[in-house]
């Protein structure tokens, strides 16, 4: 399954969701530039590392991507839930909310795995959360969605807590997995960090509550 757009209207220009897809596609073609010597020096330096953390690199490497499928993958998913979060705190605390959310994903992995040398990079933590707000505060919205069936191809709309309740149970079980293996020192997805982000998210969107305008429009919209 694969989302294609949702159907819960948004209000307002989304600004930092466009600031943040524009500054992770910039950074990735910077990385794209370099030589394959530098693009792996830069992923180390920025990039987190469970087994010698530097705080900066949790924020940096929330902005770093493995690949043209990682980061495309990423923002697509970025741009089809964010603006509803956004739209619904404020633009002041979305861009903090998203932090935060990146910032628990990336010590929910260090947790997970802190003995591990790869470098974890990518922004999908940070979107982890911006996909459980959107279950908490918009279970009624429906997801288009491209499904694959055998050899057909076709479009249905999806219950937006079903299909983001179905991504979570696959990370959680993925991550259970990869401790079972044994083999979570030699990289790959950091499930751990998309099932801390999504739980920072609907912790802290109810933490958080919707901005003043936000309520002022749904006070009017029920009037």
């Amino acid at each position: 399954m694969f989302p294609l757009k949702d159907t819960q209207p948004s209000y307002s220009r989304p600004v930092v969701t466009i600031a943040l897809i524009t500054v992770n596609l910039l950074v990735f073609l910077f990385e794209a530039s370099l030589g394959s010597y530098n693009r792996n020096v830069l992923i180390e330096y920025y990039g987190l590392v469970p087994d010698h953390v530097r705080l900066s690199s949790i924020l940096t490497s929330m902005f770093l991507h493995g690949g043209w499928m990682h980061v495309l993958g990423n923002m697509w998913f970025l741009w089809i839930f964010g603006d509803n979060i956004e739209d619904l705190l404020g633009h002041g605390k979305y861009l903090l909310f998203y932090l935060l959310c990146g910032i628990a994903a990336a010590l929910g992995q260090v947790i997970a795995n802190p003995y591990s040398t790869v470098p974890m990079v990518g922004a999908s933590g940070a979107i982890a959360g911006v996909m459980g707000a959107y279950l908490v505060k918009f279970p009624r919205a429906r997801i288009l969605t491209l499904v694959f069936i055998l050899f057909f191809i076709t479009t249905i709309e999806i219950p937006a807590p079903i299909m983001l309740a179905y991504w979570f149970v696959i990370q959680l079980f993925s991550g259970l997995g990869s401790i079972a293996r044994t083999h979570l020192s030699q990289g790959g997805t950091a499930f751990f960090a998309h099932i801390a982000g999504f739980v920072a998210g609907v912790v802290l969107v109810k933490v958080m509550g919707a901005s003043g305008r936000y309520n002022r429009r749904r006070d009017h919209y029920w009037e």
